[in-house]
């Protein structure tokens, strides 16, 4: 392993030093890439994109139509990506691509100005954290083979969000909002440019009472904050444009959200309901980044190296369920009470969960878990884009070398409580430590691309390896002999096609190898997940109109799955403990279409986007993980929806503006197989409307108002972690924001 990093780390010194040599060589006045278009994956330059890959871009007039603060309503607008909505604001959301599992988008690569964000995205990839949208002025979301170039994951694709960059010009604004339900969202940035030197500060604060009604009272809602810097230093000369770059990132969560949800009849009488057993739940996390930009451009070359550091400490006490006293008869977990309320002794458990009935016998006793988490990441990357000419064809080289290591510390303690007059009081008992333990990868990954060009047709290579060395120790007291070490090293090649039918409109073609990683507590008895991803598509622009059509396959050779609490699985034993399923297919169908008509002397924008998706099982197989079961041949994937769309209709003015957004997602299994709690069950199709407007009184700002789910609809969005959960219900928000 020492021998391939230093071949590696000698690589990323050989493409440095390379660099403004081949630019020399190569030929034509290329203009020069800026720094900030560095940070997006997706370039704005064609009206035609050619990338090798389904690739969507919401840039800042896109994101400020609805002003979104959630994640998961921001990719209604973007085809394939499939989402298990949780808490309703979007606080971790469960985010997929193209039918891969949504629990906490810990399938996607997840990456904010181009650096991996996820608190441990090797060790532990599940994203607890995740950044507020106000802060991002873009959103890309990239498939297919180009995912190489974004590891580790690279089965789904690539979620990059870029945030405000350093103005040329002094700039500032102040956005103030309030709403149903105690919102309340503070925005505020200022930079300039003076010389050489440019800064930018941005900060925002949001917070709600939240939408949930706590039996007997009580907070159900968050308070949440980020504060950004960025210091930058342009040294530019007749040859090559640079610049330094630090940014520096503090972001903190205070929110009364818990995994208990509902039953299906307590939902139907009142959606929003929390049982009383869930008042002590509470998330409070803390985050810290640090990263430094080293760019340089000649006429035809950038190279971009980053250093960065991310962070992460979380507490999440919440009920876990029951002490069953290690008895049998009385062994239940919190889903299968909420599923079954009424059979046998699940009727006194769901009693004391709502109150009704206090704690009298020892299985009674509530048993309360802080999940107390650690985790850092940390690396250097670097990132080589160059153009030339070499045996009559144009080529475009992309290539990248990055160490990188992370960690996760586990200290999940339980506590023991009681029901007593509609209220949890603490037993007293000694705390019990569940789980202590750490994980740590260290990770070099390399990628080289080279998209040729030869009049028309564009032919685009590539490979990316991933050499990781990863370690598991339990902490336990007793169980310190408890420790693991293994080696995992892939190659995972890519290719595609792209014809310039006109300069409006082209077809493309790709395959490439995706690949997720096991954790490094997991026995090397337990596979990679990996696949061969095949898409066929096609890509229309003219400037006003835009179209993209694809079709895509997913052939998993090895389908991997995690059992995590997120997921109502039992993991008292192991947290995180992965499963194999062997051969799985998802395929179907991506559609997005943009328009904009001028009538009457106004603007009247319009979008479409449709997603077709289906799955099967290639085998028959039996498991306890609870999303699985007894698995038959042709059974599908949860929580995979087969049809989703998203139409968008506007109008514009002058100085005024009005967006509609109707969203409808079709049914959705809970389980797969047979012989889980929630086998057979789904939730039911519906259809989200929002609307917004605003106004802009030129030197005296702009004032805008919003009403998310316009319709006031409830449905049952998912039955986990534990129990029915409903969407977000409507909501009125008014602001006002002023520039200078």
């Amino acid at each position: 392993m020492l021998h391939t990093q230093t071949t590696l780390l000698a690589a990323s010194i050989a493409l440095a030093l390379a660099a403004p040599v081949m630019a020399e060589e190569a030929e034509g006045d290329e203009a020069k890439v800026s720094y900030d278009e560095t940070l997006q994956i997706i370039g704005r330059r064609d009206n035609l994109r050619t990338e090798a890959g389904s690739a969507t871009l919401l840039d800042e007039m896109e994101l400020e139509k609805f002003k979104y603060d959630d994640i998961e309503r921001i990719l209604a607008m973007v085809p394939g990506v499939n989402i298990r909505s949780e808490d309703g604001y979007g606080l971790r959301p469960n985010i997929g691509f193209r039918g891969v599992t949504p629990e906490r988008s810990k399938k996607i690569t997840l990456m904010e100005d181009g650096v991996l964000i996820a608190p441990a995205p090797y060790s532990a990839p599940a994203a607890y954290y995740f950044p507020l949208m106000s802060k991002m002025t873009a959103v890309e979301v990239f498939k297919g083979p180009a995912a190489i170039k974004y590891g580790p994951y690279t089965v789904a694709g690539a979620l990059n969000m870029t945030t405000r960059a350093v103005p040329e010009f002094r700039e500032g604004q102040i956005d103030l909002a309030g709403g149903s339900d105690g919102y309340f969202k503070g925005h505020g940035y200022y930079g300039d440019t003076i010389g050489n030197f440019g800064f930018l500060l941005d900060g925002v604060h949001i917070q709600s009472d939240g939408f949930k009604e706590l039996d007997g009272g009580g907070d159900t809602g968050f308070d949440k904050n980020e504060v950004m810097a960025k210091l930058r230093y342009n040294l530019d000369s007749e040859r090559f444009s640079q610049v330094f770059e630090l940014k520096m990132v503090y972001a903190d969560e205070d929110s009364n959200e818990t995994y208990l949800g509902l039953t299906d009849d307590d939902f139907a009488a009142n959606p929003n309901r929390r049982y009383a057993a869930s008042a002590e739940d509470e998330m409070t996390w803390e985050h810290t980044q640090f990263q430094f930009n080293h760019f340089i451009a000649g006429d035809n070359f950038d190279l971009t190296t980053r250093v960065y550091r991310n962070d992460f400490e979380r507490a999440w006490l919440k009920l876990n369920g029951f002490d069953a006293q290690n008895n049998p008869a009385t062994d239940r977990d919190l889903s299968t009470i909420l599923q079954n309320p009424n059979d046998g002794i699940n009727a006194i458990y769901y009693d004391v969960l709502t109150g009704a009935k206090d704690s009298e016998q020892a299985f009674e006793t509530l048993i309360l878990g802080n999940n107390d988490r650690e985790y850092y990441a940390q690396g250097i990357q670097t990132d080589l884009r160059i153009a030339f000419n070499a045996l009559s064809l144009k080529h475009n080289l992309h290539a990248g070398v990055r160490y990188h290591e992370d960690e996760i510390q586990r200290n999940h303690t339980e506590d023991s409580y009681r029901m007593q007059s509609g209220r949890l009081v603490a037993t007293g008992d000694a705390t019990v430590t569940a789980t202590l333990n750490t994980e740590q990868t260290e990770a070099w990954s390399v990628y080289v691309q080279d998209t040729l060009e030869w009049d028309k047709l564009q032919v685009t290579l590539g490979v990316r390896g991933e050499f990781l060395d990863m370690f598991y120790q339990n902490d336990q007291p007793g169980a310190e002999g408890d420790y693991l070490s293994k080696e995992t090293n892939v190659w995972l090649p890519g290719a595609s096609v792209f014809y310039h039918v006109n300069d409006d409109l082209g077809v493309f073609f790709g395959v490439h190898e995706g690949f997720v990683p096991t954790s490094p507590q997991q026995n090397p008895a337990i596979d990679n997940e990996s696949s061969v991803n095949y898409e066929l598509g096609g890509r229309y622009g003219d400037g006003n109109t835009q179209v993209e059509a694809v079709a895509f396959f997913n052939d998993f050779d090895n389908l991997k799955e995690s059992c995590t609490f997120s997921a109502s699985a039992s993991c008292s034993d192991t947290v995180d403990q992965e499963y194999n399923a062997g051969e799985v297919d998802v395929y179907g169908l991506e559609f997005s279409a943009s328009h904009t008509l001028r009538a009457g002397g106004l603007d009247w924008p319009l979008s479409l986007v449709y997603t077709f998706t289906d799955s099967e099982f290639q085998t028959d197989f039996e498991s306890d993980f609870t999303m699985w079961g007894n698995v038959s041949k042709g059974d599908s994937l949860p929580y995979l929806p087969e049809h989703q769309a998203t139409l968008g209709l506007g109008v514009a003015g002058n100085l005024w503006e009005v967006n509609l957004l109707v969203r409808y997602q079709s049914e959705m299994l809970e389980a797969s197989g047979e012989g889980v709690t929630l086998s057979g069950v789904e939730t039911a199709a519906f259809t989200t409307v929002d609307l917004a407007a605003s106004y802009d009184f030129g030197d005296w700002g702009e004032v805008y108002g919003k009403v998310d789910n316009l319709m006031d609809e409830a449905e049952i969005v998912s039955r986990r972690p534990y129990g029915a959960r409903p969407n977000k219900p409507q909501q009125f928000v008014l602001g006002y924001k002023l520039g200078f």
